[in-house]
């Protein structure tokens, strides 16, 4: 709420690299420190189990998620999610190794009870440390917007939505009159541009902003050599929001600054954590169904003459083909130019086939194909290469999915995107979600669409 043209953010500017690496390890770390301390309250001796267990627990949740700005209500549903995708995953594990008699059922009831609360209270103190550095003299800094357009009242938004920058806005620089720039920016117009070094220096101003058209280079260029003479920070904003920015960040070659607007987010750490959770969970998710396998083989040979396995041209990661295994639910394997996508009244579909495809048990086979490296266990559905031919001329940004590999599963999945998808705008509204994901992917985020998975897996009806 703007207040004498500014408005207050109730948190300390604490750097983000610092809040974000101590969230990193406060989740896995409190996991494990918890276990071990029931271990001890029931005097149970520390073994090579559940050293192992330790391992393993603290892989899957590093790193933590920066909960530290979010409200309590919203961190404590969302540990919660996170906590029960984490448990459910570690019981499909020991049921797959037998691995349950080797440690005490007081101990892990405990520790599955203990640990949400006390991983919410470590959140909750730490948004009250960052509460009362907020209130202490000195910690507050004061920002202006140059540009009094639509982006400069998006930053000037950012301030307030991030609820941690610890910053008061003061408004904005602009050479139009207020009747020409942004209309919920007009009432907060301090003058042009030529005011702007005099105004930073006689209010001590720390953050600049500059939102201005990259047509507007030469008035850039001046702005920044007056401002040079001042002691604020400058920050470029470019406009980018046509763009569909994927994991976007600021990189520096051999000191030339570079701005990364679509890429990857499995790289360095973020690219091990990856494929280890998917080669963990996967392993044990073969041995928990080899029997399933085995019964769904059976059926799908006495259902129609032709091979058990239908082995069909995706695209994976970069683009590049690939060929992924599911078991065969048609007549007919298509894999040529044009592949008709199902429908619910497709005559090739076998009766079999229907209940396959509809519990997606015809989709298990691929997990051989996570363990190949070829598909992740979550992430956007890989489509036929005829179909990716076509949408990749009609959808904007659609090619951008396969950034990452594909999934068996995937967040558009979740949310009812699966089946058929008969219009152009029902694709559109799958790779939104893959995009999505993209944006805000994290190990907590991948366990969370795996427990939907399974839910949907039981009484969703969209698949045919």
């Amino acid at each position: 709420m703007f207040e004498n043209r500014g408005y207050k953010t109730t948190f300390y500017s604490a750097p983000q690299s610092v809040t974000s690496l101590v969230a990193a390890f406060l989740e896995p770390t409190i996991t494990v420190l918890m276990f071990l301390a029931v271990s001890a309250l029931f005097n149970e001796p520390i073994g090579r189990s559940d050293l192992t267990l330790c391992l393993l627990i603290f892989a899957l949740t590093f790193p933590g998620r920066n909960r530290f700005r979010d409200r309590p209500l919203n961190s404590a549903v969302d540990i919660s999610t996170s906590w029960l995708s984490l448990l459910t995953i570690l019981a499909l594990c020991s049921y797959a190794t037998h691995s349950q008699r080797l440690f005490k059922g007081e101990v892990l009831m405990w520790w599955a009870l203990a640990t949400p609360v006390l991983q919410w209270l470590g959140y909750y103190a730490g948004r009250i440390v960052l509460h009362r550095l907020a209130s202490a003299p000195g910690n507050q800094r004061t920002a202006i917007v140059v540009g009094a357009g639509s982006l400069g009242v998006k930053v000037s938004r950012a301030f307030q939505a991030r609820d941690g920058l610890g910053l008061v806005f003061l408004g904005y620089f602009d050479d139009r009159a207020d009747e020409r720039v942004d209309p919920d920016a007009a009432g907060l117009r301090l003058g042009d541009l030529k005011r702007v070094a005099p105004y930073i220096t006689r209010h001590g101003v720390h953050e600049v902003y500059i939102t201005l058209p990259l047509g507007s280079q030469p008035r850039i260029v001046e702005l920044l050599s007056q401002v040079q003479g001042t002691t604020a920070s400058v920050f470029f904003v470019p406009d980018v929001f046509g763009i569909s920015i994927i994991q976007g960040r600021l990189h520096d070659m051999n000191g030339v600054p570079v701005v990364g607007l679509q890429e990857t987010p499995f790289t360095g750490t973020n690219r091990l954590i990856k494929r280890l959770s998917d080669l963990v969970l996967a392993c044990a998710i073969l041995v928990l169904i080899s029997p399933l396998l085995v019964l769904v083989a059976i059926g799908v040979k006495l259902s129609s003459p032709g091979p058990v396995i239908f082995a069909q041209r995706r695209n994976g990661l970069d683009g590049e083909e690939i060929v992924i295994y599911k078991f065969r639910s048609m007549r007919t394997a298509e894999d040529g130019a044009v592949v008709p996508q199902a429908t619910k009244v497709d005559p090739r579909i076998t009766r079999f086939g229907a209940f396959l495809r509809r519990s997606s048990l015809d989709e298990l086979p691929q997990f051989i194909n996570v363990l190949q490296g070829r598909m992740s266990i979550v992430g956007p559905r890989p489509h036929a290469v005829a179909h990716n031919q076509q949408y990749r001329q009609l959808i904007k940004a659609y090619m951008v999915r396969h950034k990452v590999k594909p999934g068996i599963t995937g967040w558009a999945q979740i949310h009812g995107l699966r089946g058929e998808t008969e219009t152009v705008d029902k694709m559109q509204t799958r790779v939104e979600y893959d995009l999505e994901y993209l944006r805000n992917w994290s190990l907590g985020l991948d366990l969370q669409i795996i427990a939907r998975t399974i839910k949907l897996v039981f009484f969703d009806r969209n698949a045919y």
